[in-house]
């Protein structure tokens, strides 16, 4: 149950998704499925590393979902996972001005997320959190921001309980249980396809 062995095998099994989506991408590139999977997978990534390392990923994992959607304007699973792209993107940009661009490009996708699958209670959640976000936004920034932020973007499950064992305040709170909300959605819809893509159609009982 070490936290850090459990980062290291996160770390390696989306390293391993994102390695087999470049791959099928070089022999199908029109494949939303994978491009799909692709974007998941960066985006889990970029819970790993330095600030810009994990903007970097972000913008990659962006690429691939916009890339997905040019192809399929009604893949819910790719507008959901770009919403949860533009969500953690704003969260890490201290300028509201920035990030606000980014929470409504979220919000946009969320709510075609919705109309493409309505009745998906991830979604509607996604949807209902992200219309809160640039409050937190503000509080979070207000309180030091970035630093901590990146902490809990980076975080393992281990490190996330202990930073809120020390969190003192209601807000600290508050910010580690949406930053838990986004890495739970970012991981959801990478496993999702991930188990799409390697799970046979009807498995041996």
């Amino acid at each position: 149950m070490d936290g850090a062995q459990n980062d290291l095998e996160r770390l390696m099994i989306f390293e391993h998704a994102r390695m087999n989506a470049e791959a099928e991408y070089a022999k199908n590139p029109t494949d939303v499925d994978n491009l799909t999977r692709w974007g998941g997978a960066l985006l889990e990534l970029s819970q790993f590393g330095d600030i810009n390392e994990s903007k970097k990923m972000l913008k990659d994992a962006v690429s691939k979902l916009d890339e997905a959607l040019s192809i399929n304007p009604a893949k819910h699973e790719a507008l959901w996972c770009l919403g949860n792209a533009y969500t953690a993107g704003a969260f890490l940009t201290s300028d509201f001005d920035e990030a606000k661009v980014q929470f409504d490009d979220a919000l946009r996708c969320f709510q075609k997320a919705v109309e493409e699958c309505p009745g998906n209670e991830h979604y509607l959640q996604s949807l209902a959190s992200c219309a809160k976000a640039p409050e937190l936004h503000k509080e979070i920034h207000k309180h030091g921001g970035l630093g901590q932020a990146q902490q809990t973007l980076g975080g393992s499950s281990a490190a996330s309980s202990s930073a809120k064992s020390s969190a003192k305040s209601k807000s600290s709170d508050l910010k580690y249980d949406i930053f838990g909300w986004i890495i739970l959605a970012v991981g959801l819809v990478a496993w999702v396809g991930m188990a799409k893509s390697n799970v046979p159609p009807s498995p041996p009982r």
